[in-house]
């Protein structure tokens, strides 16, 4: 389900980076149609803060910076990544940094965010 906040945020970058974080959020829609998107940790210096999917827990955040669009999966470490989109982030967590021109391989991207969701509904032992 889709969320003002989100649209509010990508419409604040009408260059390059918005329409990244629009396709990244239109794969993500699409590969968890039940998906939950908002916004967290609004500041003064971010005052729309941080665009974030969840389902089960949280999915990943999507972050708008001079230079890229870096989509984060906290729990990255911890999902198969077949195709090498995930780098390497610290701790747990791993990102998929898009800079201007690049094209995200979005079977590899849906793949990564199907597991995510099913990660965060696993039964823990």
């Amino acid at each position: 389900m889709t969320s003002t906040e989100v649209d509010q945020i990508i419409a604040a970058f009408p260059d390059w980076r918005g329409d990244a974080l629009s396709r990244i959020r239109s794969l993500i829609c699409e590969a968890l149609p039940d998906v939950v998107e908002g916004a967290k940790w609004k500041k003064p210096t971010n005052p729309l803060g941080v665009a974030v999917w969840s389902q089960g827990g949280l999915i990943c955040t999507g972050e708008t910076y001079k230079d890229k669009v870096k989509l984060t999966f906290p729990k990255g470490s911890l999902l198969p990544d077949l195709a090498g989109l995930l780098a390497v982030g610290a701790g747990v967590r791993r990102a998929v940094d898009i800079r201007e021109g690049d094209t995200v391989d979005a079977d590899a991207l849906q793949a990564v965010v199907r597991a995510a969701a099913a990660l965060n509904t696993a039964p823990t032992s």
